[in-house]
C-alpha cells in the first residue's frame, strides 16, 4: 500500500469580479501506509474536495499531493494507483455485477482466469458471490454499495478513497456496511481515506479523524483523543452526540478558590468551584470571557451521586426527557443556558419539574470565548 502526504493543499473557485472562494485552505496532513483516516465535518467544509484532489478529479490551486513517495499533481487519475467509491454506487445498469467488477480490468488486458479469481475473492469477502449474475436493478442498496466496493478492490489500488458511501443507506444498513468496511481494512491492510459528515462513522471506523470546518483542518487525532480532548469549541460541539455543553461566563476568586460563574441575567447563575487543574489554566484569565465545556455524561442526576459536594451542584428545569433504553437524555434549562445531561437506564422523569444535577468538572474543559481554543 502507500503513504499519502498533503502539503499546504488548497482549492479556490472563482466567484467573478476577481473574487475567489477558498474551499480548502492550506491543509497539510501525512497519512501513513495502511492507515484508515476519516475526514469529517459539516457540508461545505472541504472534505470531499480534498478527496477529489487526491483522486485527480479536481486540480489543486496550490500545494502538493504525494502518493507512495511520488508527487501526483500532474498525474492523471488512472495512473495514481487509487480506487474511489462514491456516494452513489454508479454501476452500469446494463451489465451484471460480475461485468461491472471486471470492466476496468478488461482495459488492463487482464486474463479471464485472473479476472475471475480477483472478482470471486472480492465478492467472497463482501458476501455478494450469490448476486454476481444479477444486474444492479435487482440488488438492494447495501448490495449495490458492496458491488461498488468490490469493483474498487479488484484493481488492487495503493489507496482506497470513500466519498460518503453510506449516506444513501438506511440506519441498519449503515451499521452493517461500516462494520464490513472496517473488516475489509483489516483484511487488506490497505491505506484508506474516508469522507463523511456522520461523526458516529468517524468515531467507529477511523484510526485517526481529521475534523474539517470552512476549508480548514481543525484537529487530527485518534477518535478518543478527539472526543476527550478537543482542541477548540468546534471540535467539541461537532464530535459527540449529543454535542458538548457550552456555558459562557468568567472565572472569579472567592475564599482561596476559583469559581466559574455563568454569564446569566436570568434566574440564578451557575456557580462552580474549579478543580486544581482547571483553576491552574484559568488563573491568568480572571474576569475574562471564558466558556466551560462539558459532555452530557459528566452532568448527572444528583440522586445517583454519593456524597456530592455542593460546589458542583446545579438546579435546572427539565424541559424534555428522551429515554433510549440503556440511557436517558435530559434537556434542562438553567434560566440562562440550556444543558443536556445523561441518566443511566430508562428512567422516567416529570417534565417541567426542577432537577438537581452534578457536574464532574474533572472531565470539563475551559475555552477562550474569543478564539474558541482550549486553555492549556
Amino acid at each position: 500500500m502507500a503513504k499519502v502526504i498533503l502539503d499546504n493543499l488548497c482549492k479556490e473557485y472563482p466567484l467573478g469580479r476577481g473574487q475567489v472562494k477558498r474551499a480548502v485552505d492550506e491543509v497539510s496532513l501525512s497519512i501513513g501506509d495502511r492507515e484508515f483516516v476519516v475526514f469529517v465535518g459539516p457540508s461545505g467544509s472541504g472534505k470531499s474536495t480534498i478527496l477529489r484532489m487526491i483522486a485527480g478529479l479536481e486540480d489543486a490551486s496550490c500545494g502538493t499531493i504525494a502518493i507512495d513517495g511520488r508527487q501526483v499533481n500532474r498525474v492523471p487519475p488512472k495512473k495514481r494507483g487509487i480506487a474511489m467509491v462514491f456516494q452513489n454506487a454508479a454501476l452500469y445498469p446494463h451489465r451484471t455485477v460480475y461485468e461491472n467488477m471486471t470492466f476496468g480490468l478488461e482495459y488492463q488486458k487482464c486474463s479471464k482466469e485472473r479476472m475471475d479469481q480477483l472478482v470471486h475473492e472480492a465478492a467472497r469477502s463482501l458476501g455478494i458471490e450469490n448476486v454476481l449474475h444479477l444486474k444492479p436493478n435487482a440488488l438492494t442498496r447495501g448490495q449495490l454499495q458492496c458491488a461498488a466496493v468490490g469493483r474498487a478492490i479488484v484493481h488492487k489500488p495503493k489507496v482506497f478513497l470513500f466519498d460518503e458511501p453510506l449516506s444513501n443507506l438506511d440506519a441498519s444498513m449503515r451499521v452493517g456496511m461500516r462494520t464490513e468496511i472496517s473488516k475489509l481494512h483489516a483484511r487488506l491492510s490497505a491505506t484508506m481515506i474516508y469522507v463523511t459528515h456522520d461523526q458516529v462513522e468517524a468515531m467507529t471506523m477511523g484510526d485517526r479523524i481529521a475534523v474539517m470546518n470552512e476549508g480548514k483542518l481543525m484537529q487530527v487525532a485518534d477518535p478518543l483523543t478527539i472526543y476527550n480532548h478537543p482542541e477548540n469549541m468546534f471540535v467539541g460541539g461537532f464530535i459527540g452526540s449529543p454535542p458538548m455543553n457550552f456555558i459562557h461566563g468568567t472565572v472569579e476568586p472567592d475564599s482561596g478558590s476559583l469559581y466559574f460563574i455563568e454569564k446569566n441575567t436570568l434566574g440564578i447563575p451557575i456557580r462552580l468551584r474549579l478543580p486544581e487543574i482547571l483553576a491552574g489554566k484559568a488563573a491568568a484569565r480572571l474576569g475574562k470571557p471564558l466558556v466551560l465545556g462539558i459532555r452530557c455524561e459528566d452532568v448527572s442526576d444528583l440522586l445517583v451521586i454519593a456524597n456530592p459536594h455542593p460546589d458542583y451542584i446545579v438546579e435546572a428545569r427539565l424541559e424534555v426527557s428522551e429515554p433510549l433504553g440503556s440511557l436517558t437524555f435530559l434537556y434542562l434549562d438553567t434560566g440562562g443556558h440550556s444543558l443536556i445531561a445523561r441518566a443511566v437506564g430508562a428512567v422516567r422523569y416529570e417534565i417541567n419539574t426542577d432537577l438537581k444535577v452534578y457536574f464532574n468538572l474533572d472531565k470539563a474543559h475551559l475555552f477562550d470565548a474569543k478564539t474558541e481554543r482550549i486553555l492549556k
